[in-house]
């Protein structure tokens, strides 16, 4: 399933980025803190990524870039969510996502179902390994893929599903 979409390479420049980038980070601060009402909601849904996701895929590296390093940081300064130990990979994480999703937008030219997954588990795997070289603990480092599974159902689908109803803005 592919949709022709109108994607953009937003430079630093230009105040979109950041009014994009603003919008995005406020969803990802408010998304998981709906996300941590369900008991491991956040390790289980991984909201934290999402917006990333849409951002980079959508307005391109830089606005994507912006909301995958500002967001985290923002949650842990105002809920302590990550907590600080944890910032590192999720900079790691959320900067792949931002790449890889910005490249996949950018070489597909189109919302792809097979593309959104790519980036995922392109995204996932290599921060996976970022994550075990860390923390020195395999078991720790394939969290995501030992209880991560619907969260990046949600960001395949989901993701697929707003890129798919914002592609014409």
């Amino acid at each position: 399933m592919e949709t022709s979409a109108k994607l953009y390479s937003l430079s630093f420049s230009n105040v979109k980025t950041y009014l994009f980038a603003f919008l995005f980070v406020a969803g990802n601060i408010a998304l998981p803190q709906l996300c941590h009402l369900v008991p491991m909601g956040g390790p289980t849904l991984l909201p934290i990524y999402f917006f990333t996701l849409i951002a980079a895929y959508k307005f391109g590296f830089r606005v994507g870039l912006l909301t995958a390093l500002l967001s985290p940081v923002i949650n842990h300064l105002l809920f302590a969510m990550p907590a600080a130990a944890a910032l590192p990979v999720l900079l790691i994480k959320s900067g792949l996502l931002a790449g890889a999703a910005a490249f996949a937008a950018r070489y597909t030219k189109k919302i792809s179902l097979v593309a959104l997954l790519g980036v995922i588990l392109a995204y996932q795997v290599i921060g996976t390994v970022f994550e075990w070289a860390i923390c020195g603990n395999f078991f720790l480092a394939v969290q995501d893929f030992r209880i991560g599974i619907p969260g990046m159902l949600i960001q395949w689908f989901g993701g697929y599903a707003l890129l798919k109803a914002i592609s014409k803005l």
